[in-house]
């Protein structure tokens, strides 16, 4: 028997066919346009975690410390009133907004929270790793801690809390607080994609500093006071550290916008730095440390030191280049 409610010779009542065909794109787009917009607030409630709305979750008293006063908030022009000597390095992973603030108490030292908004998770991830030293534990993503001081990276935020003087019940304190602030950052963050080229074996995990700015490059291994490779805030980089038997490595990756800019980059490093190298494109420091680069698309990889060339030449050999 036929399906009367399937037959498109019968009509519903109250509508003509040539109504009801000219109302179903109508409705479909209705549903569509309902979707989406559903759909984008969904994404931008769980991506758009502003530095003010978690500001306003923060505890107003941790254990006996009590907010001090009225948060401060710094933006890239005027965090150098704050950090003497380290704002550049914030600068350098586009820095948003930095809210300070204190906990006091009558019987211990101050406590200082710091959440630095960074224009991404990959930036965010990139101020952790300019110091990652401390012990491993389980706060934030990559959480560390060292004596009075722990700090860690989630989204696009960068914490650090720290107590002026050590005491027992003052790092207890630091840690709830880190605690909590964990706590009111649902969002998880993304590690550059970058890092996922470089060579595994033999990588040491905490060497590993992702940057954009040849500021970042020459605290950890200076190159020269020229940019030499071009470094800007469209380039990713990375530099590694490396231990295999045969002794140690240091390889730096730098991506580019397109194979243009690193093509132009890779002609002036080694035009500058790589003097003397042979047909392979290897040289011999002065340190007895080999050095070489190789470049294809728009990655850029230069082993800055190495113990032998054969582990210079392991380690360009097993980049992973991509496509």
């Amino acid at each position: 028997m036929a399906n009367m409610n399937h037959d498109p010779s019968i009509a519903r009542p109250g509508f003509t066919m040539e109504t009801d065909a000219a109302v179903r794109p109508l409705n479909f787009c209705l549903r569509f346009a309902i979707i989406y917009v559903m759909v984008f607030f969904m994404n931008t409630s769980s991506h758009a975690l502003t530095l003010q709305e978690l500001r306003s979750g923060l505890p107003e008293q941790i254990m006996a410390w009590s907010k001090e006063s009225e948060d401060r908030i710094y933006t890239p022009q005027t965090i150098f009133g704050y950090i003497n000597g380290g704002a550049e390095v914030y600068k350098a992973y586009n820095m948003q907004h930095c809210l300070s603030r204190r906990y006091s108490t009558p019987r211990g030292p101050a406590i200082v929270l710091d959440i630095f908004e960074m224009g991404s998770s990959e930036d965010a991830y990139g101020v952790f790793t300019h110091d990652p030293a401390g012990d491993v534990i389980e706060l934030g993503q990559d959480g560390r801690w060292r004596p009075g001081w722990t700090n860690f990276w989630k989204d696009r935020f960068f914490v650090s809390i720290y107590s002026e003087e050590e005491t027992a019940a003052a790092q207890t304190a630091v840690k709830t607080l880190g605690e909590k602030v964990d706590a009111l950052i649902a969002s998880q963050g993304t590690r550059p994609k970058i890092i996922n080229r470089l060579p595994p074996k033999g990588l040491k995990a905490e060497s590993i500093h992702y940057l954009h700015h040849p500021i970042i490059l020459n605290y950890h291994y200076y190159i020269s006071d020229e940019n030499l490779l071009h470094l800007s805030p469209q380039t990713e980089a990375v530099l590694a550290g490396y231990q295999k038997d045969d002794g140690l490595g240091l390889i730096l990756l730098v991506s580019y916008p397109d194979a243009e800019d690193a093509t132009r980059a890779y002609s002036n490093f080694n035009r500058h730095y790589l003097l003397g190298a042979d047909e392979k494109g290897m040289v011999l420091l002065e340190n007895r440390a080999w050095a070489a680069s190789r470049i294809k698309n728009r990655l850029l990889a230069i082993v800055l030191e190495a113990d032998s060339r054969e582990m210079a030449e392991e380690l360009l050999e097993t980049v992973n280049y991509g496509d």
